[in-house]
Parts: structure tokens; C-alpha cells; sequence
């Protein structure tokens, strides 16, 4: 068996649907990324795996290396696991290169909701089973584990000042590759006062507690990091940063998609023989602050664990990509900390499925 370890990690500023990126389609997103993590390369890539969730169908992933110029030999794979493609992309990715099947991949996600052809969402499974919109899924999570609305609050302002603190400490921007000059978050040309507009805005839905505020919006962007068997990335020069260990994928209840991290991270860390104690970070996907504080309490997980630098609640969830953005987090935050041994990243997806990764620190 081999070792798979992530040796490059970019990602593009996420832009608000119909804002700065609202006439790029997806393959011109991700093209500055695949562009910059072949620099350097001199073995061949065995694929491009992406997620993609919105459109516009089509192999998206072959699409970006063509239009990135990439060799033409190099075939490019398309996934759809909804919002954990782009997780699923890069664990995809990491097992062909523990198998032997392949020794170099790009993988991740991109996402261009303001270019998407489709004007509502699929359907996440049968309507006798439940098929909740997005906001009605948080609402259910909110209920079935008990998160209030001031719990909610509570960890929206925390993930958003998070946030601020990294883009001003030019954290974000060692993520980044611009896009057309564009090299910031669109959520981050403006400072909010959040503490008040989460107490000024309304619920969503009748005796709800979900809010505008406490929940994140659509986006595009794209995100993809290089994966190289262990071995070859150091014949090759590269700093391996980041080794792929296992993996879990779960299905839960379609009408609680915000609580399928849950089971995913249990089973991942029973299945290692690890506690929640003996990971460093994690990285969970914040669509919704209910379903964050919901993992938090189940899991018993620490604040000062979780989403470290902020996340999706305020820079925005690019379906496809959001995955891989949270890896692009973990790939950097973990090089400016010492004594870290294990990290997770985890996302739930609609239709009621979790995945989450395990990876040991390397740097």
C-alpha cells in the first residue's frame, strides 16, 4: 500500500452569486488553479477529478484541462456527491494513489452557481421520504439535537470575527490564485456590524430559528489540490504537508443532511481507533450554524478546534468546491502551527450523506 500526501492546495476568492464572477464558467474558474499546481511538475498526472454539482453538465473536469492547457493525455473525471464532491474528489484521488493505480492527481471542486443553466435544485430523494429544502433541512437539525437560535447566533459571530482576523492577518490570501485581477472574497470588501443584524433579522421560516445571518449563501468558486504518492512527491522536490489516512462515507436521513458529519466522523474515528481528543483541527462545512453547533455537541468537539480561521458562513459555499476549500484550509493552517498529529475534514451533503477524511500532519 502506498502513502498518498497533498504537496500543493490553491483555491479562488469566492464570489456572491450574480457578483464578481457572474459571467465565468466553471472551467475559466478553475483554470488559474490547475495552471498553478502543474508549476514545477515533471511527472505526468494521472487525472483531474473535480465535484460539480450546478451545471452545466457535460465533463467539467476534462472541459478545465483543455481550457488550462493542460496535456491532452490527461483524461479528466466529473463527480456529483453534492455539497461533499469536491471532499469526495480528493478521497477518490487518494485512494487510487494507495492502490497503485495512479501516483499524481489533481483533485477538488468548482462551482459557478451565477452560470448554472438550472434555475432550482434537483431532487435529494423521494417526497414520501422527505426532500426539505435547505433552510427547512437546518430548521430539522435545529430541532432534533436542541440548537437554539442564540446558539446559533452565538456561532455565526464567532466563525465571522474568525474570519476577519485571518483575511486581516493575510491568512485567506495564501490560499488564493486571482481570478482576472479579482483576489478577494466578495463577503470581505465590507466589514458588517453582524452582531447587530443578527439580532435585527428574522427567521426564515414561521417559528423558525435559522436566519439569513446564521446561514450561508450561494457562491461560486473553485478549489483543487495536488496529491502525489509519498515517494515520488520527495524524488520530485515537493514538501509533503498533508497524508491522506482513511475516510468514511455515511447516508443518513435525507430530512437531516446537516447531521450526516455526525455518523461520518464517529465511524472514521472508531474505525482508526481515535478520539475526537486526539484530533488537532477540524474542518466542518458551515452551510448552517445549527448543524455546527449540532456536531459540536454531539461530538464534543471544542471551539477552539473547529473552523479555525472561519468559514463558509462568511465567505460563502460554493457547492462543488466546498470540500475542497476545507482541505485548502487545513493544508495552510496546519504549516503555521507546531505539534499537530491528526486533523478531519467533514461535509453533509443533500439526500442525507457524510463524508469525512482523516489526515496526518507531515510538516
Amino acid at each position: 500500500m502506498f502513502n498518498a500526501v497533498i504537496v500543493k492546495a490553491k483555491r479562488t476568492p469566492i464570489g456572491k452569486v450574480n457578483g464578481q464572477f457572474k459571467h465565468i464558467p466553471p472551467q475559466q474558474l478553475m483554470t488559474p488553479i490547475l495552471r498553478s499546481l502543474v508549476e514545477g511538475l515533471t511527472v505526468s498526472i494521472d487525472d483531474v477529478i473535480l465535484g460539480n454539482v450546478v451545471g452545466p453538465g457535460g465533463n467539467v473536469a476534462r472541459f478545465s484541462v483543455l481550457e488550462a492547457g493542460l496535456p491532452m493525455e490527461i483524461p479528466g473525471m466529473t463527480i456529483d456527491r453534492q455539497c461533499s464532491a469536491g471532499l469526495e474528489a480528493i478521497r477518490l484521488a487518494s485512494y487510487f494513489i494507495k492502490s497503485g493505480a495512479g501516483q499524481c492527481y489533481i483533485a477538488g471542486g468548482v462551482e459557478s452557481a451565477s452560470t448554472s443553466p438550472f434555475s432550482k435544485r434537483a431532487q435529494f430523494s423521494p417526497k414520501e421520504i422527505g426532500d426539505p429544502d435547505m433552510v427547512e433541512a437546518a430548521e430539522n437539525v435545529a430541532r432534533k439535537f436542541y440548537v437554539s437560535k442564540e446558539q446559533q447566533d452565538t456561532y455565526a459571530l464567532t466563525s465571522y470575527e474568525r474570519t476577519w482576523r485571518a483575511f486581516e492577518s493575510e491568512y485567506l490570501q495564501q490560499e488564493i490564485i486571482p481570478i482576472q485581477q479579482l483576489q478577494c472574497d466578495e463577503e470581505l470588501y465590507k466589514k458588517r456590524d453582524l452582531a447587530i443584524l443578527l439580532k435585527r433579522i428574522r427567521p426564515l421560516l414561521k417559528d423558525g430559528t435559522v436566519t439569513a445571518a446564521n446561514s450561508c449563501g450561494i457562491h461560486d468558486g473553485a478549489s483543487a489540490v495536488l496529491i502525489m504518492e509519498e515517494e515520488l512527491a520527495i524524488q520530485q522536490g515537493f514538501q509533503p504537508v498533508l497524508r491522506f489516512i482513511d475516510s468514511v462515507v455515511v447516508g443518513n436521513h435525507p430530512n437531516y443532511p446537516g447531521a450526516a458529519p455526525i455518523p461520518a466522523i464517529q465511524q472514521l474515528l472508531k474505525k482508526q481507533q481515535l478520539t475526537v481528543e486526539q484530533i488537532d483541527l477540524f474542518e466542518i462545512n458551515e452551510a448552517f450554524a445549527s448543524k455546527i453547533v449540532a456536531c459540536m455537541q454531539e461530538l464534543n468537539i471544542p471551539f477552539e478546534k473547529i473552523n479555525c480561521g472561519g468559514g463558509a458562513l462568511t465567505i460563502g459555499h460554493p457547492y462543488g468546491a466546498s470540500g475542497s476549500i476545507l482541505i485548502t484550509r487545513l493544508f495552510y493552517e496546519v504549516q503555521r502551527r507546531r505539534n499537530l498529529k491528526y486533523v478531519v475534514a467533514a461535509i453533509g451533503s443533500g439526500g442525507g450523506i457524510g463524508v469525512a477524511v482523516l489526515l496526518e500532519v507531515v510538516v
